[in-house]
């Protein structure tokens, strides 16, 4: 697949947005989105590490994706490392806010940042990140903006069950980040969409 110059900046531009979003989600520490949640769970149930844990649920999500026509792609690769590296880089310079509404306004100003990120690296239509891709998945029949709700959700409760934590940042993500990202999608004017 070779890539135009616009899927390019809207791949690694939307993938290096959706990573200072991440690191914004976490250095809130008011939970985590649900796909983390559940591979924190599968690391604290197993004993292998949070990497190799993520490793296991990206395939998974990515099996299941691929059974639903939603094929991985580059977008798929560059999603992983990029996200990772960007979120990974600004853990170690953000600091968590000191207070409780320091915290809710860090989580509050990631969830945008979140959607731009997500709408702007699959607006580029090359391969869905695990997630996304197991929320693709099932549009149709059920909206993006609900499915992704529907994996964040249960990732969230696969991750609790086997003993990670959640916390009122995880409900916003399930509740509020798929109709984010359909909102985002139409007012930039980019599908979202990967069959």
């Amino acid at each position: 697949m070779r890539l135009t110059p616009r899927q390019l900046l809207l791949l690694v531009g939307g993938c290096a947005v959706l990573g200072g979003g991440v690191a914004l989600l976490l250095t809130a520490d008011l939970g985590s989105d649900g796909f983390s949640t559940l591979v924190n769970g599968v690391s604290i149930a197993t004993g292998i590490s949070f990497l190799a844990a993520n490793v296991v649920v990206s395939v998974a999500f990515l099996a299941l994706a691929a059974a639903r026509r939603v094929i991985p792609g580059p977008g798929t690769v560059v999603q992983v490392v990029v996200v990772g590296g960007v979120a990974s880089l600004l853990l170690d310079r953000v600091p968590t806010p000191p207070t409780w509404p320091g915290q809710a306004l860090m989580l509050a100003a990631a969830l945008p940042v979140i959607g731009v990120g997500i709408t702007a690296y699959l607006g580029s239509r090359t391969g869905a990140g695990p997630a996304e891709a197991a929320g693709l998945a099932w549009d149709p029949p059920v909206p993006f903006r609900w499915s992704y709700s529907a994996v964040q959700g249960g990732g969230a409760l696969g991750g609790w069950l086997l003993g990670a934590t959640v916390g009122p940042g995880t409900i916003v993500v399930i509740v509020l980040l798929g109709p984010l990202v359909d909102i985002t999608s139409r007012v930039l004017h980019l599908d979202v969409h990967q069959h």
